[in-house]
């Protein structure tokens, strides 16, 4: 048992344990932080954009895409689910099959869709936190600004407006596609 000054030690398998429930949960200083539901909007934009990354990283055999209930663990032991994730081919070399449970360091692309609930002190802690663990490259998508912030660090390196194109860059080279194209009405 644990007392109010002890933080719990969870293993990956409790950690997984977590995930045949309703709810997301990402492990924050040993706290569980529940992710709730992001809404419609929110997962419309993270699928589409899956699949538009999703087929170009298969298609070239550049590495793995993941969704939202992919758990990272940080150095610090956070456990960190981003919305969309690519771990390039190289961290991967010698595995016949991904790991069961949570992967260890950030992944090489990070890609994070802004929900009504989120603020962006909360998102930069996460950037400070995924750059520290290996990430290469993250996107930050802001729907109703139709935008993107794009960050090689900590710091927001620069914003895409729909007039621009969201670029892989070394991190998935050659993947490039109009930022508009997120950010589309629908039209059935």
């Amino acid at each position: 048992m644990t007392t109010a000054t002890e933080k719990k030690i969870w293993t990956d398998s409790e950690f997984m344990a977590l995930s045949g429930e309703n709810d997301r949960y990402e492990l924050i200083n040993g706290e569980l932080v529940n992710m709730g539901n992001s809404g419609m909007e929110h997962g419309y934009l993270a699928s589409n954009l899956t699949i538009f990354l999703g087929s170009y990283v298969l298609t070239h055999k550049l590495g793995v895409i993941c969704d939202s209930s992919t758990a990272f663990t940080m150095k610090t032991g956070n456990k960190r689910s981003p919305d969309i994730s690519f771990v390039a081919k190289e961290r991967l070399q010698g595995m016949k099959r991904l790991p069961q449970g949570s992967f260890s360091g950030a992944p090489d692309l990070v890609i994070e869709i802004i929900s009504p609930n989120n603020t962006f002190a909360e998102f930069h802690g996460k950037m400070v936190e995924y750059f520290a663990n290996e990430c290469r490259l993250a996107w930050l998508i802001h729907a109703d600004e139709q935008s993107v912030i794009v960050y090689r660090s900590p710091r927001p390196e620069r914003l895409l407006k729909v007039t621009d194109n969201l670029d892989g860059e070394e991190v998935i080279p050659g993947f490039t596609m109009p930022t508009i194209d997120l950010f589309r009405d629908l039209d059935f």
